[in-house]
């Protein structure tokens, strides 16, 4: 069944200090749906002084203490009240994504607006059962441990999962009683600016939570030069990742933390315990949101002696993950979230053809939807560790095979990549699962399965896959100081 054709009426406007304004000097940028090219809106294009203005919002907010200094169990209740109000809006939020950046209608409902709504919830939860410690110091002391909320917190989002990975931050440094500027990406903001109404409904006051759409070189780059930014928290490429190390050093020293890219290994040893479950994690996560996902299992390494009857399986799985229409309730892959993205996309393909590697499922524009970008689902068999497509993040629905026939050289060349995000062994050996799972250098590693989460879960990366964690307790790290106070006791008795 599909949605309606007809576009809903959105807001394009930022969300400054409780209200919905245009951008200051009145420029917008036009918001189109890479689902067939229809125009949705036009959206706030925020630079220098609207940031600005978010942030004395911010500042103010936070210094007036109305919501930092607010009990945590009435923070929990507004966040709560927050996370209820994300479900009860899930069609108009799964219709604004899927026409926004093009996935499936199904999941952006039962994946991205549920694990919101869960990410807010459970922070909302958590935040009046973190104790603070006493030091076990001499008699005559008293040293408190306590955090404090850092205070005004910038986020930058990618276009992606939106709606997740605005929760998975701003969730956290709400809870520990920040308040945020959020800066999404300018291919997908809607839901980001739907997110700041529902939480003003809810009851976080004006000033908390703001959202400055824009680009990046205009309204990414001042809030992460922001003086009076005390964290910049980024989900998003390694190359600008970096760039944001470097503007937290050239402002005032700012925490950074960044979630980046992947180039995830994905091994399959020839005692794998169930190998038509690994083929379809194997198939499924690579083209799950068009492959569009920073942990995708893009580099699938095969022992040699089953690659054959792996791929024989995989290729029977293709054809179902062929691209749709993202409004039908049936599609499982949909669109490419722009045309940049798209020729990007082609242009590796064509490196992986141009260097040998063998095409042997895809590799051509789909046209589902007319005027929309969308691309087949590709398998490159026959790729070799020094082939563009092995290691550079392609952001797409394409796989590249690669065989090997011991576990020190597969290890080895998992390991040989720029990028430590997440990686997966499968195997019925629990010592050769245990030994290859702590060899391999990746946040998080897999056991015979794929890209299973939980909230509970830290989620990031090693090396160029960024600094930090998002989800679990682990995330207050990154949005709370950590303050001692020593009290002298002299003793009377």
């Amino acid at each position: 069944m599909t949605a309606p054709i007809s576009t809903p009426t959105y807001d394009g406007r930022a969300v400054i200090n409780g209200e919905r304004i245009a951008a200051l000097d009145g420029q917008t940028f036009d918001c189109v749906s890479p689902v067939d090219g229809r125009l949705l809106t036009a959206v706030a294009r925020c630079g220098q002084a609207d940031v600005d203005a978010a942030v004395r919002a911010a500042r103010a907010a936070f210094e007036s203490r109305r919501w930092s200094g607010m009990a945590p169990a009435h923070r929990k209740r507004i966040l709560i009240k927050f996370a209820d109000a994300v479900l009860a809006h899930g069609d108009e939020l799964a219709l604004m994504e899927t026409l926004d950046m093009g996935k499936p209608v199904k999941y952006a409902k039962g994946v991205d607006v549920n694990s919101a709504a869960n990410c807010i919830r459970w922070y909302g939860e958590a935040v009046d059962k973190v104790y603070d410690e006493i030091a076990p110091t001499g008699s005559n002391a008293l040293a408190l441990i306590t955090r404090e909320a850092v205070g005004v917190v910038g986020v930058i989002v990618p276009w992606n999962y939106p709606m997740i990975m605005a929760a998975w931050k701003i969730a956290p440094a709400l809870a520990a009683g920040n308040s945020v500027v959020l800066k999404p990406s300018e291919k997908s903001p809607l839901t980001a600016l739907r997110l700041a109404d529902l939480a003003l409904a809810a009851g976080i006051p004006p000033g908390v939570f703001n959202v400055v759409p824009g680009y990046g070189p205009e309204a990414g780059s001042p809030l992460a030069l922001h003086m009076d930014v005390d964290c910049i928290a980024f989900t998003g490429s390694t190359r600008v990742g970096k760039q944001i190390h470097v503007m937290a050093g050239q402002s005032n020293l700012k925490r950074a933390w960044t979630e980046l890219g992947g180039k995830s290994p994905n091994i399959v040893f020839a005692d794998c315990p169930n190998l038509d479950r690994a083929v379809e994690a194997a198939v499924g996560s690579i083209f799950f949101n068009q492959g569009e996902s920073c942990n995708a299992p893009s580099r699938l390494f095969v022992e040699a002696s089953i690659k054959d009857a792996f791929l024989e399986k995989a290729l029977k799985l293709v054809p179902s993950y062929q691209p749709g229409n993202p409004l039908d309730k049936g599609t499982v892959m949909g669109a490419i979230v722009d045309q940049v993205q798209l020729e990007s996309v082609m242009r590796y393909i064509g490196l992986g053809t141009s260097e040998g590697a063998q095409l042997i499922a895809g590799g051509a524009l789909a046209s589902p939807v007319a005027g929309g970008c969308y691309v087949q689902p590709t398998i490159f068999d026959g790729v070799t560790p020094e082939m563009t497509i092995a290691r550079e993040e392609i952001f797409g629905p394409v796989l590249s095979v690669l065989s090997f026939t011991d576990a020190a050289s597969v290890v080895r060349e998992a390991n040989n990549s720029v990028y430590g995000l997440q990686a997966a062994v499968w195997t019925s050996d629990i010592n050769k699962a245990h030994g290859v799972a702590r060899a391999l250098r990746a946040g998080t590693v897999h056991v015979n399965q794929y890209d299973e989460d939980d909230i509970t879960v830290p989620f990031g990366g090693f090396k160029q896959s960024g600094v930090g964690r998002d989800k679990s307790m682990h995330a207050f790290d990154k949005y709370t100081e950590m303050k001692t106070t020593w009290i002298r006791i002299d003793s009377p008795v």
